[in-house]
């Protein structure tokens, strides 16, 4: 029994991580304590857990079961039968059964289902069977463990067929009779010879199932940017559209590399702080309004949105950029409707900078020289610029032709033979 156990759960505890469990299942003991109370949307919390039910109403007979990542199903519960989360079942699939993981119970179950759009009366609704046997459970863990060589495999034989797709995940049936291979295309893929190579090979029945770059990504899991697990792989479980103009408003800078994560989409975490931004903004005046000044006008270049700043530049002069606060901003429009011109934004300047062309920093994130020192760079960095430009720190030579007013001494002319 020892050795059963061991076969199993050596290296096994990390490949039920995908299915919500802190550890492989324990075949021959309680498995009630098995899910993983951690950053997982494949956790639910029951906050009806402790509300009693009148004694007239009747227990809901849905329950919600998860399976591997993020898919979760609701089923039809048999009988007087009564389940609680953590319990592991066997329920109805197509062909065969398959082993799931209650997670909800009881009327929270008919919220969720009203929240996901499925009638709870609906015929279509499968059902329960049981709670899993010894055998179930045994063949579900040899199945797991199938899941990884599958993956690989099914890579090797779609790259000799060479189909212009990827293969991210699979995930085999309960009672290993099916396996649904899911992969990602950037185009239409026909892959009926695939089909009938997996299905030969593997001896099961094979499903394919496209999905996209973010569900790709939610399945595979990593590392953000932030040094925290992806969202989509811990707890975002609906994603909302992205654009550009989000990261306009937030005043991200137009770089592609910065605002894509892993999945090569725009980052689902640009959503979080658009709201307050938006709030933010409605203190601004319209930043499209050209600023009238006996100097000249000025246009808006940039705004600190937090620290309620608008940063500003003559059209004539554009090398100088002067912070004003939103509050003078407002007058000096005001002013201007009423045919007030002020003498200059120096004078209401919280703050003023000065741009400055420097060859040796003016460099991009992608040059490969961006981390070299000054005098290292100014001697790499070579083109148009620098031939066009003059050193500062070399004088204009004296043309002989011309008549030279001044304290220098004439250079004599280098002796012959000499370089």
């Amino acid at each position: 029994m020892e050795n059963t156990e061991s076969k199993y759960n050596s290296g096994s505890n990390q490949k039920f991580f995908s299915r919500g469990c802190c550890h492989a299942p324990q075949v021959y003991h309680d498995n009630k304590n098995i899910a993983a109370d951690r950053c997982c949307k494949l956790n639910s919390h029951d906050w009806m857990k402790n509300i009693q039910l009148p004694e007239d109403q009747e227990l809901f007979d849905c329950v919600e079961i998860r399976f591997k990542n993020s898919r979760k199903e609701f089923f039809r519960i048999q009988g007087d039968f009564k389940y609680e989360p953590g319990d592991i079942v066997a329920v109805e699939a197509s062909p065969g059964h398959d082993i799931g993981i209650v997670s909800l119970s009881g009327e929270i179950v008919k919220l969720q289902m009203r929240k996901k759009g499925v009638d709870p009366n609906s015929p279509q609704i499968k059902k329960v069977y049981r709670r899993a046997r010894l055998t179930d459970i045994e063949k579900w863990m040899n199945a797991v463990e199938l899941e990884s060589e599958a993956t690989l495999k099914s890579r090797q034989l779609a790259w000799d067929l060479r189909l212009n797709m990827k293969i991210n995940d699979v995930e085999y049936q309960g009672d290993e009779t099916k396996a649904v291979f899911y992969y990602t295309a950037d185009e239409r893929v026909d892959f009926r010879e695939l089909i009938k190579v997996l299905a030969e090979h593997f001896k099961v029945r094979v499903e394919m199932r496209q999905i996209g770059a973010r569900q790709e990504a939610a399945r595979l899991g990593g590392i953000g940017t932030c040094g925290r697990e992806l969202c989509c792989s811990t707890w975002l479980c609906e994603f909302s559209s992205v654009s550009t103009n989000k990261a306009r408003t937030q005043q991200m800078p137009m770089n592609p590399q910065k605002l894509a994560g892993q999945c090569g989409k725009l980052k689902c975490c640009l959503n979080y702080e658009y709201d307050v931004y938006l709030d933010a903004l409605k203190e601004f005046p319209d930043m499209n309004i050209k600023l009238r000044t006996e100097k000249g006008d000025a246009i808006h270049l940039k705004s600190d949105i937090f620290k309620k700043v608008m940063w500003y530049s003559y059209l004539n002069d554009q090398s100088s950029m002067m912070a004003l606060s939103i509050e003078n901003v407002k007058k000096i429009i005001e002013g201007n409707r009423k045919g007030l011109i002020p003498k200059s934004l120096e004078d209401l300047a919280i703050h003023q900078e000065t741009k400055t062309e420097d060859v040796g920093t003016n460099l991009h994130d992608e040059d490969i020289h961006r981390f070299d020192s000054k005098d290292d760079r100014s001697g790499k960095k070579s083109g148009k610029k620098w031939q066009k430009g003059k050193p500062r720190h070399i004088s204009k030579p004296h043309h002989p032709s011309k008549p030279h007013t001044g304290n220098h001494q004439q250079q004599s002319p280098p002796p012959q033979g000499e370089n």
